[in-house]
């Protein structure tokens, strides 16, 4: 028997959510989105029904999610709250994609006596990095330091900021200009973004990899008291993080993010030609010898339902879908607040979408 999904934001990242879990046939799904250009614009794969929702509307919303087996939010950071709270009242499971802190916070204090599962963060980082770096950790006896570095990078960049624009400019600068959880000596503390500026090669490649937001998800918490130094880092092309320091903070469009996002949007183009690069480093002592393990995968993108996908489309949908998919086959908690870092990494890479990580 299929499970109803709903679906809320049908752009880059939506839309490939609902055609792969409506390819598998075990799921029927409905796209929703507050725009009817993003709506008219559709092309979805058989199994996904299509319609225009405001989300603001509560009852509309409600009545969106009823009968729902869960609701998957795709939607721009600052919705996920309103949705979450519409699929508890619902009774429906809650996934969400956000890195953002504040709204995870507010998710996670809807959970206490939630009768269904709340598990935001379910992308690729957060998400999929959380998943990999506990699996990581737990390989030591005791822990010394982790870092954990995610791109999504353009193929061919040909500009001055090395980048081209492969998912949402929201979270882009969402991530850039709020505070980042770390580790630092021992004790959880908020550190800069754009800063800590790293230099590294990969496949003969130069990159480098600095302070961002939310990427980290609740693993602070998880390795606090366990670990001397943890951080979480971006990885771009040399150069980029100065480039937009200047913006940023010389220009002072962190406080005009508005604006930031239309010079993003009307100056720097998109790509198809995108890949994803995640690295993990921990150094811990194993059997009473001082150790480094590491994971590297470099990730492309592929066809979905014969249509071409971008790398960061690819691993962010499928990384929600493993979840949900793990969900409906019993493999995670069915209620309350579910972590990440307590999602089993062999499951995870083992599962039909999850798969999409082993290429790397």
């Amino acid at each position: 028997m299929t499970k109803e999904i709903a679906v809320i934001g049908a752009g880059r990242i939506g839309s490939v959510i609902a055609d792969m879990l409506a390819d598998t046939g075990d799921y029927t799904v409905t796209l929703f989105d507050a725009s009817s250009q993003i709506i008219a614009a559709l092309q979805p794969l058989a199994g996904v029904m299509v319609q225009q929702l405001d989300i603001t509307d509560d009852a509309m919303l409600a009545q969106a999610l009823h009968g729902k087996f869960a609701v998957l939010s795709a939607a721009p950071f600052y919705l996920t709250a309103r949705i979450a709270q519409a699929a508890v009242k619902a009774g429906v499971h809650y996934l969400d994609l956000t890195e953002d802190v504040a709204s995870t916070g507010r998710v996670r204090a809807l959970a206490q006596g939630a009768r269904t599962a709340l598990i935001p963060q379910c992308g690729l980082a957060p998400g999929f990095i959380t998943i990999v770096t506990s699996w990581l950790a737990a390989q030591f006896d005791t822990l010394h330091d982790v870092s954990m570095r995610v791109g999504a990078l353009p193929e061919y960049p040909s500009n001055m900021l090395n980048y081209n624009l492969t998912w949402s400019p929201d979270g882009v600068i969402n991530e850039y200009c709020e505070p980042c959880d770390a580790i630092v000596d021992g004790v959880m503390r908020k550190v800069t973004p754009l800063e800590n500026v790293q230099e590294f090669s990969m496949d003969g490649t130069r990159y480098e990899a600095f302070n961002t937001s939310g990427g980290l998800g609740s693993i602070c918490e998880m390795l606090e008291g366990r670990v001397r130094n943890l951080n979480y880092l971006t990885i771009r092309y040399p150069g980029h993080a100065h480039l937009m320091k200047f913006l940023l903070r010389d220009l002072r469009l962190a406080e005009r993010r508005d604006v930031m996002k239309d010079i993003l949007e009307y100056a720097v183009p998109g790509t198809m030609q995108d890949k994803i690069i995640i690295f993990v480093t921990a150094t811990g002592h194993k059997d009473g010898a001082f150790m480094q393990k590491s994971y590297a995968s470099t990730i492309h993108g592929m066809d979905i339902g014969d249509r071409p996908r971008t790398a960061i489309q690819v691993t962010t949908a499928a990384g929600i879908c493993t979840v949900l998919d793990m969900l409906a086959k019993g493999q995670i908690a069915d209620a309350g607040f579910v972590y990440q870092e307590n999602i089993k990494y062999e499951s995870f890479i083992n599962n039909r979408f999850g798969r999409v990580y082993a290429q790397g």
